[in-house]
């Protein structure tokens, strides 16, 4: 028996060197190496093989270091104990061949020894070198050392063996060189163990990583960032913790944030814009070219794995053929090295690859989203119609996350076929050309697979285009929630968002039978490609036996081949959601933009404005909206823009910012813009916050802004002055508030050019004439900049330095004020239609105004002209308005009458249902749960699913493995059998029985696919429908205190989730929990030693895996809760989107939409680093179960028969992957339930009363005269909070028209909201008609009552629809209110009339338009009961005529409640309620309540300067008060 081959010979003849003489013994030696008890390598082995394979790997990988190394922007590594140390040794390391090398020299070695010791002084000074210059350049781990001293671990510890049995080391006949490699042997360990470590941080860090709780792999070692022991700590705190915080997370480093991964997409985009020639652009170039270097790295990762997981057959091959033999033991012992050692590389290299693919795949989301976002700013008006705000936001929510998906699966497009293709060779090689017939079989099965797939793809391009349609009308519904409330209108829209949930549903069925099949095909392939190959083997020749060794190693191929061909249907179900999305995101990137050169702005053209002769339209198809324009406007200058409803003026002003197309002719402005629209629009943040708008604060201008723009008194009376923060779209403030705001955020943003659309509109004449004086109008605050400003009130233009005159989007008229009334055109119209107006409005503050401009009008027009003028334009009125005579219809709401005290006292009021405590928030940050997820949790959706569907799927799953197991223990009988290669009868019994196996498998998972995913799919559709249910039926309160994209998250992200995650896990979860039973029961069945280690195993995998889910769940609630700013700032951008480019914002919304992706990817990129810690951990156990499986083949040889060892090698080879996918399958259906978890919180919420109460329905026709009593009537906004209503006992009779009036606080907003019981009462009753209203259902109570509110909403949908949304009316009603609305005309000449599709937020439609819409609808429903909010605050003044004019005539015999937030608009009322802290305090007609100058009501009107002449009888009788 050789001790050692290990020995130095001298070299006898120096002289004569010849190949011979380099190494004195051969290189390779079997009976030194296989065929002995006690292997060893040869001399020559020793010193060449073991000695250059380290040097070649170092210098092969050396390029990949220096290309790290030149990356690397870090510098100067601190000296410490560590990297000292690891100079040390090696400088040790590098002396000892030195030693070599002298002793060699002097004793005339053999030349093999010579070169030994010179490759590894190379080694050794190369591996100092690249110490040193990582130190120098910041790299605090060297991936290419780590490889090194793992290969030299090995290569030495072979040496080191040698030399210890060769005992040279030691005595009289110890040589130099023994000595040497006993010492450089645990130099080289230690120096593998210090590797495992990193240097410290660098002195000098790269500017972009150098962030708080930057992510640890940063600075991780090479075998840390291989095992993700860097995750650890985290780990360890979520399992401590039951709650992490968001600042507890890591930041991430500067190549995954958005400043690392956008660069690298909009190079390539804009290189691919370059290029494009008009042609259509698809965005898959610019990820591949952005991102597929980086991926490229997975893909290598995954090609060595896919050859190195065929080295298992190979290895079973041979252990299977060492039980039948009589080697020696060791060889069995080195065969379960081998198989141990390659399938923990696999697992590494798997868990590697994966991970370079989800960090790929986030940088493509990331890159989406913030493509998508910026895109949507430069969205044209006809673009944006087609795109709305549901399907753009499923587009970032939902298509984004399908790329994400699929670059997890992409590299299987071609991983897949490779391994398919490596399984038929090794197949060929083990059944020759019988496993042709397997691969017949699959190329049968390619043209139904891409029938399957084709089809899939329809029907997913179905599912989202109804998803996307459920999604914005959802939007819209949570947009207008009030007053869905208010008109009763729940059901009608909840079926709606039903129907096309239904055929939602319908083609997510479709799906899961095309799924169900391409299962059965996929399941069927291995199953009918193993028959059909031993089959063919069996049958084609007589000779061929099917013995242990070839079932069982062909079973183990089969086995790897199940792999691919189980995810190539997941694959294709991915590649084809991923083609739709592509198409759908190509769509939208490809939509039309704004034109930036449409406005131009050179500083060399003399005017601040110039336009010459241009025409623009909102969109290219259509006529131009405003035409011919020529205009110059002088810097400084005043200029003021006015005309009709519709002639254009705000269109002009869209036109000058740039929001319109040029379609002839050129404009040119020159300096800043800031921008005022006609609606206000205002982000969810503080007063500050939205004035300031992202400019650098100053206290001095701030303050002096406040003051002009009368916000002053509005901030003392807010609970958190202005640092009170504004819910979403303004919604606690009022239209006065929200205007003024606006008008602020303009003036403090200062600039040259300020367009104003109608901004004093929403405001008092009082507060509007404060803003003009001390903003606006030549004393103002910008006084010395070029303003242009669009109006319908004529009392501002005298001030004005110019006034443009429009007419049917044409400038009729420019001039000064005087030119204008001079030339008696088109503005001396204006005027004496402004007087008409005006005329009657009791405006004691403006009458100096009105009769100056009379008595201009008489000079320039002459008197008797003027005269007959007006009095025809009277008469024209008042015959619109026959009910005129009495003078008390107390339901106009003019714009122009309170002080400022009382503008700012009933803009209070209108928040008091959203009041705050100083220091609160009114939107309540999103909550997530804590713990883990509760088992009412999975009750819950067990119950959805149903318990018998899902007892049915498991025993169908079962069914399915007990099967499989069975086929497998049958294959082993029949290796085993000797009738079976002798008795053809026996042999084709055993493939009938294998056959038959085989197709039920395939039959009772196809079931089990088809009964599970209709039962997900059953359990999808309820808890969509309850959650819709219970968000309808949520208060108002609930919406006040949720942002809307919260909301909206539930309903498009987790609803997708249920409707198609959760399914696919619980698919997987059946399938692996049942393979991972089957598996241990056939290996314990093979040996049932093997109990003993399974039940530890499994103990430590449990630990494993709720020790991951402890923190695994919590990112992954916050990650589902960070995702939702995300979508409300989208919204919020949209909607805004106009005042955002004006103000030339857009790079700071941008880079708030990139900080809030940044947050989101900051909680996403832990859920999968978590994901691969445990898939590494639990792979490293599960490798545990291989090595006691070939353990124990080794040591019970001798009892084992080669049938069943094959049998449980074959099936331990699959238990790691199938306990790793199960615990992951464990760990994701508990993340993924975090979805359910949050829609049933949403099912939890507090609901209203019921909609109907058949046994307290009040009589068909009630309310019948109107009449409403408040008796001793209390109510509060929420449980536990202050009364705001006190007993308030008042009798309204039939017919009479009530203004209901207050101070701030007094209850009035609360009297209306407890009418509809928008709020419930706390005690008392209102009673209408003697029913009692809290008795009876909220919609029959909502639908008897009408209201028409201040803010006019619309739904997308046909213009019948917004006016009956339950189909009550006829169309002949309909047209009748449309007449009456002074619509039909407009409607008439509309295309589709009726059926015209009203676009989103009605955007098609002007405002004043959407609020005769509203007077429409109160015009159908016409009860007896009706109730003004403000109804005309936000319209024209000739709006506002039509609407009172009909208002008078259609609702003469109608009890009418206005409650008043300005006094003038209910002085002709029947009566007047006055209301004090909850409390009427008085009541009765506003003429007695002004004979008592001591009456609240008499103080009130004094305030605002409403108090007439001594002669208080006159102010009953109109016709006297106009003589």
């Amino acid at each position: 028996m050789r001790t050692s081959s290990v020995s130095i010979e001298l070299n006898e003849s120096p002289n004569e060197p010849t190949m011979a003489s380099f190494c004195d013994d051969p290189l390779w030696d079997l009976n030194v190496t296989w065929y002995t008890d006690n292997p060893d390598f040869t001399t020559c082995f020793h010193q060449t093989v073991l000695v250059y394979v380290p040097l070649g790997l170092l210098l092969l990988f050396l390029p990949v270091e220096f290309i790290y190394i030149r990356k690397s922007k870090d510098r100067n590594i601190p000296f410490t104990l560590l990297n000292l140390t690891k100079i040390t040794l090696n400088l040790i390391l590098i002396v000892l061949p030195i030693i070599d090398l002298f002793y060699v020299i002097n004793h005339d070695a053999a030349w093999v020894h010579l070169v030994a010791s010179i490759v590894r002084l190379i080694t050794f000074v190369i591996t100092l070198v690249v110490l040193f210059v990582c130190l120098q350049r910041g790299l605090v781990t060297s991936g290419v050392l780590f490889y090194l001293w793992t290969s030299l671990l090995v290569a030495d510890g072979l040496t080191f063996r040698s030399v210890i049995m060769s005992g040279l080391a030691k005595g009289p006949n110890a040589m130099s060189p023994f000595i040497t490699a006993l010492i450089q042997y645990p130099i080289i360990v230690a120096m593998f163990f210090l590797n495992c470590w990193a240097d410290a941080r660098p002195k000098q860090i790269n500017f972009d990583d150098n962030v708080p709780n930057i992510v640890p792999e940063r600075y991780s070692s090479h075998i840390s960032k291989m095992l993700f022991a860097w995750v650890d700590p985290l780990m360890v705190k979520g399992f401590k913790k039951t709650m992490l915080k968001q600042s507890e997370l890591w930041s991430l480093k500067a190549n995954n944030r958005c400043s690392g991964v956008i660069p690298s997409w909009d190079k390539s985009w804009e290189n691919q814009v370059k290029n494009a020639n008009g042609r259509m652009i698809s965005i898959l170039p610019t990820l591949i070219r952005a991102f597929g270097p980086a991926y490229f790295l997975s893909s290598i990762l995954m090609f060595v794995l896919s050859i190195l997981q065929f080295a298992s057959p190979q290895i079973v091959d041979l252990l299977i053929a060492f039980v039948s033999s009589d080697d020696p033991n060791w060889k069995g012992y080195f065969y379960t090295f081998l198989i141990v050692g390659s399938t923990l590389t696999v697992s590494v290299l798997n868990s590697q690859s994966f991970y370079q693919e989800y960090l790929v795949g986030l940088r493509v989301r990331t890159a989406l989203i913030s493509a998508i976002y910026r895109k949507s700013l430069r969205l044209s008006n006809s673009a944006r119609k087609e795109m709305t705000v549901g399907e753009t936001t499923n587009l970032m929510q939902i298509d984004t996350q399908k790329f994400m998906d699929l670059t997890l699966y992409l590299n299987l497009i071609w991983s897949s076929p490779l391994q398919i293709g490596l399984s038929l060779y090794f197949l060929w090689g083990t059944l020759g050309p019988s496993s042709l017939a397997g691969l017949a079989v699959m190329i049968l099965l390619l043209p139904l697979n891409a029938v399957i797939a084709s089809r899939l793809k329809k029907l997913q391009i179905s599912q989202m285009r109804s998803k996307d349609k459920r999604t914005k009308l959802m939007d819209e519904i949570l947009n207008g929630v009030k007053i869905l409330k208010l008109y009763a209108w729940e059901t009608s829209f909840q079926k709606q968002i039903l129907g096309i949930r239904d055929q939602e549903v319908k083609a997510l069925k479709v799906i899961a039978y095309w799924n169900a099949g391409m299962t059965f095909l996929w399941t069927c392939a291995p199953v009918v490609i193993a028959l059909a190959s031993f089959g063919t083997f069996v049958l084609v020749d007589p000779n061929n036996v099917l013995d242990a060794n070839t079932a069982f190693v062909s079973l183990t191929l089969f086995n790897l081949l199940r792999v691919p061909m189980n995810l190539l249907p997941m694959l294709m179900v991915y590649v084809v959601q991923c083609q739709v999305s592509l198409k759908r995101v190509n769509r939208f990137m490809n939509a039309e933009e704004l034109d930036p050169n449409t406005v131009s702005h050179s500083k060399h053209v003399k005017d601040a404005i110039h336009i010459d002769n241009a025409s623009f339209t909102w969109d290219r198809n259509q006529e131009p909206t405003v035409k011919n324009i020529t205009l110059k406007v002088k810097e400084g200058s005043l200029v003021a823009i006015v005309g009709q409803v519709g002639a254009g003026k705000s269109s002009l002003i869209s036109a000058m910012i740039g929001e319109m197309e040029r379609t002839q002719g050129s404009i040119n402005t020159k300096g800043k813009i800031s921008y005022v629209p006609q609606q206000a629009w205002i982000q969810n943040g503080t007063v500050q916050y939205n004035i300031a708008f992202g400019n650098k604060y100053s206290k001095s201008l701030y303050n002096k802004v406040i003051d002009a723009c009368a916000l002053r008194p509005d901030l003392e009376m807010l609970p958190g002055g202005d640092q009170t923060e504004i819910g979403e779209k303004g919604i606690n403030l009022s239209g006065g508030q929200k205007q003024r705001v606006s008008m602020a955020r303009a003036t403090y943003n200062g600039g040259q050019l300020f367009f104003l659309d109608d901004p004093l509109s929403a405001v008092d004449s009082h507060v509007g004439a404060h803003i003009f004086k001390h903003v606006i109008g030549p004393e103002g605050m910008l006084k010395n900049k070029t303003r242009i400003l669009s109006t319908h009130s004529a009392k501002y233009l005298p001030q004005c330095d110019n006034i443009v005159v429009m007419k049917n989007g044409a400038i009729n008229e420019i001039g000064t004020y005087r030119e204008l009334l001079r030339d008696d055109g088109e503005f001396a119209e204006f005027l004496i239609q402004y007087l008409t107006e005006e005329s009657d409005k009791d405006e004691e503050a403006d009458d100096e105004v009105l009769e100056n401009l009379k008595q201009e009008l008489e000079v320039v027009m002459g008197k008797e002209k003027f005269q007959r003028q007006l009095s025809y334009a009277q008469s024209q009125k008042s015959e619109s308005n026959p009910s005129m005579k009495s003078g008390m219809t107390g339901i106009r709401k003019e714009r122009t009458r309170r002080t400022r005290k009382e503008s700012v006292m009933t803009d209070i009021e209108s928040m008091k249902e959203h009041i705050i405590k100083p220091g609160t928030n009114l939107i309540e940050d999103e909550k997530a749960a804590i713990g883990g997820v509760k088992w009412t949790v999975y009750g819950y959706y067990s119950r959805s699913v149903g318990p018998l569907m899902l007892a049915i799927s498991l025993l169908l799953y079962g069914g399915y493995q007990g099967f499989s197991v069975g086929s497998s223990i049958w294959l082993s009988r029949w290796s085993t059998d000797p009738l079976a290669s002798t008795d053809t009868t026996v042999r084709d019994m055993y493939l009938g029985v294998y056959g038959v196996f085989g197709l039920l498998q395939a039959a009772l998972i196809m079931g089990a696919t088809v009964f599970l995913s209709i039962a997900c799919l059953n359990a999808a559709i309820k808890l969509h429908a309850t959650m819709l249910q219970r968000i309808l039926r949520s208060p108002m309160s609930f919406f006040d205190t949720t942002p809307l994209g919260r909301i909206l998250n539930r309903f498009s992200k987790d609803i997708d989730i249920v409707d198609i995650t959760i399914p696919q896990i619980l698919r997987s979860l059946m399938v692996q929990i049942l393979t991972v039973l089957g598996t241990i029961f056939v290996i314990c069945f093979a040996n049932p030693l093997f109990i003993a280690v399974i039940i530890p195993v499994f103990i430590i995998y449990y630990f494993v895996q709720k020790f991951y889910v402890a923190t695994a769940r919590q990112v992954k609630r916050m990650e589902s809760i960070t995702r939702s700013p995300i979508y409300s700032h989208f919204g919020e951008t949209i909607s805004g989107a106009s005042t955002i480019r004006a103000y030339g914002v857009k790079d700071k919304f941008i880079e708030e939409n990139e900080s809030k992706i940044d947050i989101n990817q900051q909680c996403y990129y832990p859920t999968f680093v978590s994901n691969r810690w445990l898939s590494i951990r639990l792979e490293c156990i599960g490798n545990l179960i291989i090595l006691f499986a070939a353990l124990f083949t080794v040591i019970s040889r001798d009892k084992l028969d080669p049938g069943l060892v094959g049998l449980t090698l074959s099936y331990a080879l699959t238990i790691t992957n199938s306990m790793s996918f199960l615990v992951s399958m464990t760990s994701e259906i508990e993340t993924n339930m975090v979805g359910v978890e949050r829609i049933m919180e949403y099912q939890e919420i507090a609901e209203e009363a019921p909609l109907e109460i058949p046994e307290q329905d009040p009589p068909a026709d009630w309310p019948l005269f109107g009449v409403v009593k408040f008796d001793n009537y209390q109510t509060r906004y929420r449980e536990g909070l202050d009364l705001v209503l006190k007993g308030i006992d008042c009798h309204i009779q039939s017919g009479e028209k009530i203004g209901i009036v207050g101070r701030t606080g007094a209850g009035k907003s609360s009297l209306t909201l407890a009418l509809f019981r928008i709020i419930e009462g706390a005690g008392g009753a209102i009673l209408i008609d003697d029913q009692n209203i809290a008795l009876m259902g909220l919609h029959r109570l909502r639908s008897r009552l009408t209201i028409i509110p201040q803010d006019p909403v619309l739904f997308s949908g046909s213009l019948r629809m917004n006016l009956d949304p339950f189909d009550q009316y006829s169309d002949k009603e309909i047209w009748q209110a449309l007449e009456h609305a002074h619509l039909k005309a407009y409607v008439s000449n509309l295309p589709k009339t009726l059926l015209f599709e009203v676009n989103e937020g009605g955007e098609n439609l002007s405002v004043g338009q959407r609020q005769l819409v509203c007077l429409a609808r109160a015009l159908l429903r016409k009860t007896k009961v009706l109730i003004l909010d403000e109804a005309t605050a936000a319209v024209d003044l000739e709006t506002d005529d039509l609407i009172q004019a009909t208002i008078r005539s259609e609702f003469s015999d109608c009890t009418v409640l206005t409650i008043a937030h300005r006094l003038n608009t209910i002085m002709d009322s029947s009566k007047v309620i006055v209301l004090d802290a909850g409390r009427v305090i008085e009541f009765d007609s506003p003429a007695n309540l002004l004979k008592n100058t001591a009456s609240v009501f008499y103080g009130m009107a004094d305030e605002s300067g409403l108090v007439p002449k001594p002669d208080l009888m006159k102010f009953e009788d109109p016709d006297v008060r106009r003589e």
